[in-house]
């Protein structure tokens, strides 16, 4: 192993425990030394419980980078299969408490741990009022790159915003109206994808993700943002400050030239991409469009992931490689590709991209236990109710029927799987991040043959977490 490398892993594992130290210390800071019940009624964690909640879910969460992933960090994780032992833990604290929801003894902020999937659902459900998505740890780290975004937004301006961003993404439509321009892009590029695999004899990350930014930029700003690798640089290093939230200054010059940048394609609308669709949508001064345009790229940002993960779902159930490769042939016909568009969705359940979905309650409300005050932060933790093994009979193994077609049309589920998000604050981008990220899949697949290389994946039970900057696969 390199000097680097193992310089990196040990940089992860001081991460990791400073983080746990400063959640022990947050609690141990109230002085309090057992669980009990809040003066409102609701369950309350034990000191214990409460710095085990902060190593085992918290920490690794955080270390991984929440806004843009640290390889590293992601590496160390897998190893150790952290994203397991934070479903463990948070299985153990709901045998322990009831359903909660369950409140943190922290010195410096209310905060509550969703522990019963009826009350996920509320949450999700009662956004943007009042579980509001624009909770004090998103401003914190957002406001790092898009301060003015729909998710950062309440009152008039979140309305305007949500309603421009569900116009320009075509939210209500699987197939976006401007897809007949889009899916030539994605075919170009899976063919550039395939030619640089080839050339270096392997597909892996570098060259997945360089094709991959490349197709969003097209798709978001148009053909003459294809090679501007200096926006992409600058949005990484905005990103990268942004995993700090308040604990690192905010790069203002970068980010006014970075908005600048995005303003200029925005002003150059180029037929054919998001751009130049979004310039016929009304708007007023509440719009801000050069800054909802972050957010976008953030959503493919996670795409991008969660479709290199489904390539290696794909090569440990050779069945359902099948049945993506009778899809990849027949696209033309039914270019849904309702499988395929499942396999991406495992991939999120599987390995949730945005593993805390957060919220902070804008007034008091009231559960079965008791009252919650306002301004309390919850926290959905995505991964516990994507793999609660002790409920969900396909926790750990690749189900695709999960994701039939009648629900992504809207039909509630009765559990939270939740890898959008729910409710009205659902990500107004998942039609298009599907659309696109299935028809790439269904490019390589049609002529190509894609076999890990340097691991196997048990398809009896799946890791926990996956590392997608190490995966390797063979190319013929």
């Amino acid at each position: 192993m390199s000097k680097t490398r193992k310089d990196s892993l040990f940089l992860a594992a001081g991460v990791l425990g400073a983080l746990g130290a400063f959640s022990a210390g947050l609690a141990i800071g109230r002085g309090l030394t057992k669980s009990g019940t809040t003066a409102t009624g609701l369950p309350r964690a034990s000191v214990l419980d409460t710095l085990a909640l902060g190593l085992d879910v918290f920490a690794p969460v955080v270390a991984q980078g929440v806004i843009i992933r640290r390889p590293a960090v992601v590496a160390l994780a897998d190893k150790l299969d952290l994203d397991r032992r934070a479903v463990q833990r948070m299985q153990k604290l709901r045998d322990k408490y009831g359903p909660g929801p369950l409140m943190l003894p922290l010195p410096i902020r209310k905060q509550a741990v969703v522990l019963d999937p009826r009350h996920a659902q509320r949450v999700l459900d009662g956004s943007p009022d009042p579980f509001s998505p624009a909770s004090t740890e998103k401003r914190g780290a957002l406001s790092h790159f898009e301060p003015k975004a729909v998710l950062l937004s309440e009152g008039a301006e979140r309305s305007e915003r949500r309603r421009f961003n569900e116009a320009a993404l075509d939210t209500a439509h699987p197939m976006h109206r401007m897809a007949a321009g889009f899916l030539p892009l994605v075919e170009e590029e899976a063919a550039r994808i395939l030619e640089a695999a080839r050339e270096q004899g392997r597909l892996d990350w570098d060259v997945w993700s360089q094709g991959w930014y490349r197709l969003v930029r097209r798709i978001v700003l148009g053909n003459g943002a294809a090679e501007d690798h200096e926006l992409q640089a600058m949005i990484t290093r905005l990103r990268g400050a942004a995993n700090w939230a308040g604990f690192h200054p905010t790069l203002r010059g970068k980010r006014e030239r970075f908005l600048e940048r995005i303003r200029m394609y925005l002003d150059r609308a180029e037929p054919g991409s998001l751009a130049g669709f979004m310039a016929q949508i009304p708007r007023n001064a509440l719009t801000v469009p050069e800054q909802q345009v972050p957010q976008w790229l953030f959503a493919f940002d996670a795409a991008v992931i969660a479709s290199f993960r489904a390539l290696a779902l794909l090569d440990s159930y050779p069945e359902h490689l099948q049945r993506a490769r009778e899809e990849s042939a027949g696209r033309a016909g039914k270019p849904q590709l309702p499988f395929l568009r499942a396999t991406v969705l495992e991939a999120l359940r599987l390995w949730p991209t945005t593993p805390m979905v957060l919220r902070q309650s804008r007034a008091p409300t009231q559960w079965e236990d008791g009252a919650m005050p306002a301004e309390t932060g919850l926290l959905v933790h995505a991964p516990f109710f994507h793999r609660d093994d002790a409920h969900l009979p396909y926790a750990d193994r690749f189900a695709p029927e999960l994701w039939r077609e009648d629900w992504e049309q809207g039909v509630k589920r009765d559990w939270p799987l939740i890898p959008f998000s729910d409710g009205p604050a659902i990500c107004p981008g998942r039609h298009l991040v599907l659309m696109t990220s299935s028809h790439l899949l269904a490019a390589l697949l049609e002529k190509h043959t894609l076999r890990l290389e340097n691991r196997r994946l048990d398809p009896a039970r799946l890791p926990g977490t996956l590392d997608n900057y190490g995966l390797r696969f063979a190319v013929s």
